[in-house]
Formats: C-alpha cells, sequence, structure tokens
C-alpha cells in the first residue's frame, strides 16, 4: 500500500473506530478535570509512596462467542498488559461473566483461569450469571507502581519505539496475535516484569500498551494525551516475517508497547528487550505540532490534526494544538 493508502487503512479501521467513541464517554461524564488523569491504560491513583492502578476491560461479543477460551485467557492477558504499561505490577482480577447456562460459561472459566495460572495473579471474586441471553466477559485489575510510565509524559524531540513479541501465531480469521497462550509462565512473568523495571531505572517516562487500534492507532492516543504531533514510518515496526504491513497495523499482539523514550536511552531500552528475545524497533519522532504525519523515504502524508479533531478526546483543548500547528 501507498502511505495515503495506509494512512486511510488506519482511520478505518475497526479498532481505531472502537477507540473514537472515548471522547464521547469522555465528554458526557466530564472526565478529566479531576486529580487522576484520564486516558491511560489504567487510572493511576497516589497511596503511600507509589500508586494503585485500577483498570477494567470488556470483551466484543463476537470475540467471546467465537472464541471463549482465548476471550476468558486475555480476560487477564490485557489487564496484566495494562498495568505493565503504567510501569506496575499486578495484584488481583475480578471478573464479570454472563452466559446462557453452565456449559457455555465453562470454556470461558477456564480461559480465565489459565491465564490467571499463567501470569501469576490471582482471581479474588466477581460477578456470574449463567441464565443470560449470551455469553459476555468484562474483567478488572487491581495493581501497583513504585514509578508511573502514563500517556502524558511524552515530551517533544523524544524516539517512538514499538517493543512487540513475534514469537506467536495469529488465532484466524481475528486480527489477534497470540504469543502467550502456548509460552511458559515463567517467561510470560519476566516478560512483563521489564517494564516497572524500565520505569524504576528512569529509561521511559511515558508508555502504552497496543490495543485493538493497532500500533500506530496506539500511538495516537500517546501523542494526544501528551499533547505532540510525530513523524511516524509504520514500517519500522517489528513485524513477524510473511505478514503484510496492512494486516499488522491494525493486529493486536498480546505483548506489545509503544514507548517515547529520550534520544540519549533508546539503546539501553532496546537492549533490555533483546536480552528478551523481543523485537524492539525506533519508528518516529516527537514534535509539538499536533500533527501527525505517516513518512518514509518517499515522503509523508498526514494521518492525524489534533487541532482539527480529537480521537479519544483525553488530551489538552483542541485550541492548545492550534498554538502549536
Amino acid at each position: 500500500m501507498s502511505l495515503v493508502d495506509l494512512a486511510r487503512h488506519i482511520q478505518d479501521s475497526r479498532g481505531l473506530a472502537h477507540k473514537r467513541d472515548i471522547d464521547a464517554v469522555v465528554s458526557g461524564l466530564g472526565l478529566g478535570a479531576g486529580a487522576i488523569a484520564v486516558g491511560d491504560d489504567c487510572a493511576a491513583i497516589p497511596d503511600g509512596d507509589g500508586f494503585l492502578l485500577l483498570a477494567i476491560e470488556g470483551f466484543i461479543n463476537d470475540f467471546v462467542a467465537a472464541e471463549p477460551w482465548f476471550a476468558g485467557y486475555c480476560g487477564v492477558m490485557v489487564n496484566v498488559s495494562d498495568i505493565a504499561a503504567m510501569g506496575g505490577r499486578p495484584t488481583a482480577v475480578v471478573d464479570a461473566l454472563w452466559s446462557r447456562d453452565a456449559a457455555h460459561a465453562r470454556p470461558l472459566m477456564e480461559g480465565l483461569a489459565a491465564g490467571a495460572a499463567a501470569y501469576g495473579v490471582p482471581i479474588v471474586g466477581g460477578h456470574s450469571n449463567t441464565r443470560n441471553t449470551g455469553e459476555q466477559l468484562s474483567v478488572a485489575i487491581l495493581g501497583r507502581a513504585k514509578s508511573l510510565l502514563t500517556s502524558f509524559d511524552a515530551r517533544p524531540g523524544e524516539v517512538l519505539l514499538a517493543a512487540i513479541d513475534l514469537r506467536g501465531r495469529y488465532r484466524e480469521p481475528h486480527p489477534y496475535w497470540d504469543a502467550s497462550s502456548g509460552a511458559p509462565g515463567a517467561r510470560l512473568r519476566a516478560d512483563i516484569e521489564l517494564l516497572p523495571a524500565i520505569a524504576e531505572a528512569g529509561l521511559a517516562r511515558a508508555a502504552k500498551d497496543i490495543s485493538m487500534a493497532g500500533a500506530v492507532g496506539t500511538a495516537l492516543m500517546l501523542l494526544e494525551c501528551s499533547g505532540l504531533g510525530a513523524d511516524l514510518d509504520p514500517a519500522r515496526i517489528p513485524r513477524p516475517e510473511g505478514v503484510a504491513l496492512e494486516r499488522w497495523l491494525i493486529s493486536f499482539p498480546s505483548f506489545g508497547y509503544i514507548f517515547s523514550v529520550a534520544p540519549n536511552k533508546v539503546a539501553a531500552v532496546e537492549a533490555r528487550f533483546a536480552q528478551a528475545g523481543i523485537a524492539c524497533a525506533a519508528f518516529g519522532t516527537t514534535n509539538a505540532s499536533g500533527l501527525v504525519r505517516l513518512s518514509d523515504a518517499t515522503g509523508a502524508v498526514p494521518l492525524w490534526d489534533f487541532a482539527a479533531s480529537p480521537l479519544i478526546g483525553c488530551g489538552p483543548p483542541r485550541e492548545e494544538f492550534a498554538r502549536h500547528a
């Protein structure tokens, strides 16, 4: 695809459309005016010498119907990833599960139990109903961080890094890259520990978990929260061999993070992931413009202008972006 086609492909993706829905919820509930920043992977609540981290994930019904075991497993996996993206460590999860009967609930519960065992995170309660019209799942998590990684602390002139575990496979025909369910639990837990270790070593301040919006869409959310623009080269994002770029850019990897890192700390962050066998590469540079462009050796095309339109509505007011334009 050309850069123009790639930009349109990302803008029109289902994952990014779901993220655009956040803007209406944020404004409708009047969020963002309090002491707790809204728009991060978790709510970070000051507590003693650190932060309590609180997050929740709900799952699309067609995914739950098609992949009930994996949906249950993801209930733990994606929440643990959100905690890690904030520089934290998970404490416990609770789930809310609806199903038409006990038989249909069973694979969801088995997946939840498998995820809890793999990541070493206990399930400590929740809500269940086996007399519903179909299957639905949401899972919440509590964690703790000593030093935060956030979506709000990127700075102009930093390097955007993508760290992604490529040791997996697609769960066809879905855009889900599974590098987790077949991996040893000890390795999964060690890989998650990389994130709080990076935060506590002062190697990065800003990070975000790659979500269903894909790597570029996730970078957009981080940039909006930090009030920044960037030039992004999507072809430099680590990608499994044989996977088309247009598919990869709207895929959800089970282990994937975007970091904004000062240039003099890039090598140290890359080295930590390399030691763990996780691909990590620079794919962009931040700036103060509020305009995000896709670029390569042939030129650049606009992807998103925050002065013209919010994405999730959790960044500075549009007029602040307009001053930078």
